[in-house]
């Protein structure tokens, strides 16, 4: 099976209000609660893989006032969500709805388990109302509906994900049809894009910018790109094209990580993945003369290196993604607008891997704004370096021979070789949690 950009963008890159793991628990609450009678229940059964719990633990929610929680997405999703929104599941929340998601985790209607030996993602709904029990399963991807069943037996619905004909999910195919590929072979991918696909990244970059201008001017958040133009006015640092992809990206996740009621367009299931794609790429075609055209070419390839990262490493793991596979993605877009060919983006992917692979995901937060503008300016000086001859040694730790092999050597990383990691970050999150208590 072969895919093009088209089908790429159109499975990799969408809107999604709200960080995506809380987006997904409420996603599948909502899908359960459409095979209900009514909306009244008595009780959420929620069963989450370790990261999502993870990354849903302590995140804002969009549209509560920074309120944040696994069973409150749950129960927002319950009893507001739109399933047919997908990952924009919250949109349709109001504050009535806030307030009866607060009484019925009050009232301990819904509990939370974590699958602690689950691999992969994983969030199960269970809610009862009376004698009917409905069960929502998403599994691979944060809105894939993998299973909907009412009182234990199947049930027919349009938010379920459509198979391949080998049986597996869209993403599934596609990213195992893009690991066979090598750098030129997603380079060449760009020359595809009709205009459709080129109207469909730019709204992507008129999303964010709505973030990363929410952010900036309020000070959302921790306030990491408002501090860093402050800086700026202050004369304490100057602003080139590396500060300016840092303030940027990380003013927009200042506003999405805060609970801001906008959305991003998300890249590889994740919202952050998206702004760490998009806009370093937008920030620095402001200092080159270059062609609009160009610049959404760019963040194309941005989009497919950074599904092609993420077909290695999992949608979610120990590493964090918008360091090693949207930095990857932002790297070679970047690469790309200032005129590199294969060899430069390659090396600038390599460079990136080498200064970013240590990077931990410890869930989503506020201070995910630091992570991201560390991914964004690494990511415009790794290209620079890469365009001046400045090139890590396959010789390296990691690094391997070529840019496909360092990305496959990430991914192994990413899934073998931190699995005790991933489980460490949980249990000090877990102990923080019940010590606050």
């Amino acid at each position: 099976m072969t895919f093009t950009a088209k089908d790429v963008l159109n499975l990799q890159v969408a809107p999604a209000l709200g960080c995506t793991e809380p987006v997904a628990i409420a996603l599948g609450a909502a899908a359960a609660m459409s095979l209900l009678p009514g909306g009244d229940f008595d009780s959420i059964e929620l069963s989450l893989d370790p990261n999502v719990y993870k990354n849903a633990l302590a995140v804002s929610i969009p549209g509560t006032s920074g309120l944040s929680g696994l069973d409150m997405a749950a129960a927002l999703g319950a009893v507001g969500g739109d399933a047919d929104l997908r990952l924009e599941v919250l949109a349709s929340i109001t504050d009535d709805h806030v307030k009866e998601a607060k009484q019925l985790i009050a009232d301990k209607k819904v509990t939370v388990h974590l699958l602690k030996e689950q691999r992969g993602l994983l969030v199960k709904n269970v809610i009862k109302s009376g004698n009917d029990v409905a069960e929502c399963i998403i599994e691979g991807l944060h809105d894939n509906i993998a299973s909907m069943t009412l009182n234990g037996a199947a049930v027919e619905s349009p938010l379920l994900a459509e198979p391949t004909e080998q049986g597996e999910s869209p993403v599934a195919a596609m990213e195992a049809w893009l690991k066979s590929l090598s750098l030129t072979d997603l380079m060449a991918m760009t020359d595809e894009l009709d205009q459709e696909d080129l109207d469909f990244l730019r709204e992507g970059v008129d999303v964010n910018m709505r973030l990363a201008d929410q952010g900036l001017k309020y000070g959302l958040g921790l306030g990491v790109g408002k501090t860093l133009e402050r800086l700026v006015r202050q004369g304490l640092i100057k602003k080139d094209m590396i500060l300016a992809a840092r303030i940027l990206t990380s003013g927009a996740s200042d506003a999405r990580m805060s609970g801001a009621p906008l959305p991003a367009m998300s890249s590889a299931g994740s919202g952050n993945h998206g702004l760490t794609a998009i806009l370093p790429i937008w920030a620095v075609k402001d200092y080159v003369e270059v062609d609009d055209k160009t610049v959404l070419e760019a963040i194309a390839l941005s989009h497919i290196v950074t599904a092609y990262v993420k077909a290695h490493t999992g949608r979610l793991s120990a590493i964090c993604g918008c360091s090693v596979a949207a930095g990857a993605g932002a790297t070679a877009g970047i690469t790309f607008l200032l005129g590199g060919d294969a060899r430069h983006i390659a090396g600038a992917i390599k460079n990136l891997l080498e200064d970013l692979a240590g990077i931990i995901c410890d869930g989503a937060k506020a201070g995910c704004a630091l992570k991201l503008a560390t991914a964004a300016g690494t990511a415009v000086q790794a290209a620079l370096f890469s365009l001046h001859g400045v090139n890590v040694h396959h010789t390296d730790g990691i690094i391997g021979t070529s840019s496909e092999d360092t990305m496959r050597n990430i991914g192994t990383l990413a899934t073998d070789g931190m699995i005790e990691t991933d489980q460490t970050i949980l249990d000090i999150m877990l102990r923080k949690q019940f010590s606050d208590v």
